[in-house]
Formats: C-alpha cells, sequence, structure tokens
C-alpha cells in the first residue's frame, strides 16, 4: 500500500532522535539511583558497617554502567545534511557521505531500520524506534525522502530507497 500523499524532503539539516528512550532514560536512571539510594538509608547501621568497600564499589560499578547504558540509548540519533548522513548509535558515530548511502529498510517487526551500504554490510539507524509508532513512521518517511532526493543518480538502484515493498514498511500505530 503506498502512502496516500508524496513526502517532500524536509529543509536540511534534520535530526531524528526516538522520543520514547529519550523520555523514559533520565526516569529509569532516577528511579534506579533513587531505589539504591532508599535502600542505603533504610539499612540498620549494623547491614551498612557489613557492606566492605569492594562491595560498594561494585554497587556504584553497576549503577555507573546501567546510567552510561541508557545515556547511550537515549543520545542515539540520524542526521541528514546536505553533505553527509551522520549515524549516531550508542557512543558511536558514523558519518557517511551521500554516495555511500543506500536503501533505509524498516523490516516489520523489527525495533530501528537499517541502512544497506553494500556488500551485506547493514547499518543499524536508533535514531529511530519503532516504539514511537506514528513518529517512527513518519520519521522513515522523511528520512526515505531524504535519502531519495540526495543520493547520486549514478547509484543504479535508487528507487527502492522510497518505496519498498510491504514488509519493508515502517510499523503501524
Amino acid at each position: 500500500m503506498s502512502d496516500p500523499q508524496p513526502v517532500v524532503a524536509p529543509p536540511l539539516p534534520r535530526t531524528w532522535r526516538p522520543l520514547g528512550p529519550r523520555l523514559l532514560a533520565p526516569f529509569f536512571g532516577l528511579f534506579l539511583v533513587g531505589a539504591f539510594a532508599f535502600l542505603w538509608v533504610n539499612f540498620d547501621d549494623a547491614t551498612r558497617e557489613g557492606v566492605n568497600i569492594w562491595q560498594r564499589l561494585t554497587m556504584f560499578a553497576l549503577i555507573a554502567g546501567a546510567l552510561v547504558l541508557l545515556n547511550a540509548i537515549a543520545r542515539s540519533r540520524i542526521t541528514a545534511s546536505p553533505d553527509t548522513l551522520t549515524i549516531v548509535n550508542g557512543y558511536r558515530k558514523r558519518v557517511l557521505p551521500w554516495g555511500e548511502v543506500g536503501p533505509v529498510r524498516f523490516p516489520q517487526g523489527a525495533p530501528w531500520p537499517h541502512l544497506d551500504l553494500g556488500d551485506g554490510e547493514k547499518l543499524p539507524m536508533m535514531g529511530i524506534h519503532a516504539s514511537d509508532g506514528a513518529r517512527a513512521a513518519s520519521s522513515i518517511r522523511e528520512l526515505r525522502a531524504v535519502v531519495a532526493a540526495h543520493r547520486p543518480a549514478s547509484s543504479g538502484a535508487a528507487a527502492p530507497s522510497s518505496a519498498d515493498p510491504s514488509p519493508q514498511q515502517p510499523p503501524r500505530a
């Protein structure tokens, strides 16, 4: 099924970020820190004295690790500029000139889309999350329009990036 109206590429630069993870990461981070602080304050003195330095450091390391992972998920984004497509997944950043950008795929049931780079290489794009529902569907249509407008005409298979078969359609809300 095709879109009721063609999607026009938005003006650049344009950044797409996941809404759900960006809202939930600070909430879960505060909850995690608050829960451990609440438990520590409510321990009796004997229990607190029984926790040695290595156990405390382990607990701080686990909390810090969880906060680092939450931050990584929340900072994911996709930025299209006139010259490049920048994909940030967690703490990894990949800058691609438009000549290296392939079709954008969003398989049914996938948590986020991926970019086909050729030779079987797929680059996940965590800046658009399926959990965002209609917002994700709109974002993927915009991104596909930008990719179609900026990919070189000589790249061969430019058509599939904007109109994929139905298994590749974004999730419906």
